[in-house]
């Protein structure tokens, strides 16, 4: 048995000694501990000897499965309220920035707890990774907690602040309150998910966001059309199916050699704070921006084109999101590669694992783009069959593919920071394309250029983004030695 996997099977006897305490060891407790450290020496060969592709592939394959099907969640509501009216559109595209809310907490917590049980994994360490999980979990949901209650006490004043127009602040409403309700599911759910992820488990973490994307697509239409529920009923159908997701994954974690939720390893101290604040800080950010950004983009497309345009950038928004959602599964897949073996000390495969993400990723992008840009119009149609709609979400969506590729480069620099405990520069990286570089060009280019700046904003904020990402990147890749390596010399 390895260094490793030896510390790893004495943390699994100690354990057991300290919850077994007081009663007398059986035969069944001492084959528990042998199974359990002969899965953690299995997943540690497998993790840090594998081969890089194959290693990515078998990871990212079912996370960005994940990604691309939990996007239907809001591509779905997006095409049967679309069914609807303009305004109805316009309504949910207003509401996105509160799902992004409770996907940055979520995505808080969970990358934050994630990265650093991941790393803790590859050193052996496995007390504080279980302590982590119990802790990053519990935070989720208590945070979840206050975002349903805070909402809801002030449920129309948000409904207004986040860009709802006079037309649309009812359904506004309907729909966030529904949303509201399983925030602190969601956000517990998200946690799961990145746990399982940075443990090697990706296809429990596929299965229960996939379950969730599927039931969403299902219950869409019969809420919507046949129960007559309106935007609550898209609503109710996200919401119950992102419950149906939690309870999965939950289970899910307590399968094979996965590390248990178990709430007397909840350590809400400063010690595990700050380490879900230095890795999840990136994730926060993120999807914090992006939140303000498209509030502010909701404010600037309602007073330049109204509700028609309200709904265009909503659909290009949607569009992005699912367009950029196989990078970010392909990231996800790339990340507990990053963090496991940057705790086993082995920098060349990390090196190795960022080139081979970068250079597919782009590739992917690139095709995509094309296929986007000739067909853009189409798209949009696709979800909204209005005119001006169709006009200002084609001209939007195609500007944005002009510079898609790009993001390649900086989303998996931001992870890979992110994923060696570099919470600063990852937090940069992050806020850069969605706040930083966005909020500016929007303002700046709204005022030149009037609708047309909204339109283009965000490809402006992409270049600046990657121009910003190379060298912060850079200069960490430099400082990276396989420790392994050194010992070894």
């Amino acid at each position: 048995m390895t260094q490793v996997s030896t510390r790893q099977a004495r943390a699994g006897d100690s354990r057991e000694a300290a919850s077994g305490a007081g009663r007398k060891p059986t035969l069944w407790d001492g084959q528990i501990r042998r199974f359990a450290s002969q899965s953690l020496a299995a997943r540690h060969k497998y993790m840090t000897e594998t081969a890089i592709p194959a290693l990515i592939g078998a990871l990212s394959v079912p996370t960005i499965i994940s990604m691309m099907v939990t996007n239907l969640y809001n591509m779905a509501d997006t095409f049967f309220v679309g069914r609807i009216s303009t305004q109805a559109t316009a309504a949910v595209g207003v509401v996105l920035p509160v799902m992004n809310i409770i996907q940055a907490v979520g995505f808080f917590c969970g990358h934050g707890s994630g990265n650093y049980l991941s790393r803790r994994l590859g050193a052996g360490e496995m007390r504080e990774a279980e302590e982590m999980a119990a802790t990053g979990f519990s935070l989720a949901f208590l945070l979840g907690t206050g975002i349903l209650l805070a909402g809801l006490l002030r449920l129309e004043a948000l409904s207004y602040a986040l860009g709802a127009t006079e037309t649309i602040v009812q359904d506004t409403q309907n729909y966030m309150r529904i949303i509201l309700y399983g925030a602190p599911l969601m956000t517990s759910q998200i946690v799961v998910n990145n746990q399982l992820r940075y443990q090697g488990s990706a296809v429990y973490a596929m299965m229960g966001l996939v379950s969730g994307a599927v039931l969403n697509t299902a219950l869409d239409p019969l809420f919507i059309f046949v129960f007559g529920m309106g935007v609550a009923g898209a609503a109710w159908a996200t919401t119950l199916s992102q419950c149906v997701s939690f309870c999965i994954l939950l289970f899910g974690s307590t399968r094979g050699p996965n590390l248990r939720l178990r709430p007397r390893n909840i350590r809400l101290n400063l010690h595990y704070l700050l380490e879900i604040v230095n890795g999840g800080s990136p994730s926060l950010f993120r999807n914090g921006l992006m939140s303000f950004s498209t509030v502010l983009l909701n404010h600037m497309a309602g007073t330049l084109g109204g509700d028609a345009a309200i709904a265009g950038m909503s659909v290009v928004n949607r569009v992005m999101l699912f367009a950029n959602s196989a990078l970010i599964g392909f990231g996800q897949g790339f990340q507990p590669v990053c963090s496991y073996n940057y705790g086993a000390g082995l920098h060349g495969r990390v090196k190795d694992a960022y080139k081979f993400c970068v250079r597919y990723g782009t590739l992917f992008l690139v095709f995509v783009a094309i296929l986007c840009s000739a067909y853009a119009e189409a798209i949009v149609r696709f979800f909204r069959s209005d005119p001006e709609v169709i006009a200002i979400g084609g001209t939007a969506l195609c500007w944005q593919m002009a510079t898609l590729p790009l993001n390649a480069s900086f989303t998996l620099s931001n992870m890979l920071l992110q994923s060696i405990g570099k919470g600063v520069r990852a937090t940069v990286i992050a806020s850069a394309r969605s706040g930083i570089f966005f909020i500016p060009s929007l303002l700046i280019l709204t005022r030149l250029l009037g609708l047309f700046g909204v339109e283009t904003a965000q490809p402006c904020s992409d270049i600046c983004s990657f121009l910003l990402a190379v060298p912060m990147t850079w200069s960490v890749w430099r400082g990276m030695n396989d420790v392994r390596s050194i010992m070894d010399s």
